[in-house]
């Protein structure tokens, strides 16, 4: 099944944080989709459930250096 989110992120400020989490969050197995709007500070994710949970993501996230609000 596949599951939409979208994320408040905090720490995000240029280009290379954008390519950072898209980069690392779109890498993970079963995530199909992800979107970071910077002005806003929040990332969509299209993923499916089945085969990576929305804890992994946070993680990774999380991983990056950024605080999920």
């Amino acid at each position: 099944m596949v599951n939409q989110v979208t994320l408040n992120v905090q720490g995000m400020s240029c280009g290379h944080c954008v390519s950072s989490v898209e980069n690392s969050v779109g890498k993970l197995d079963g995530v199909n989709e992800v979107k970071v709007h910077l002005e806003s500070g929040k990332v969509d994710i299209s993923f499916e459930e089945d085969k990576v949970s929305l804890e992994v993501i946070k993680e990774t996230i999380d991983d990056q250096g950024y605080d999920i609000v």
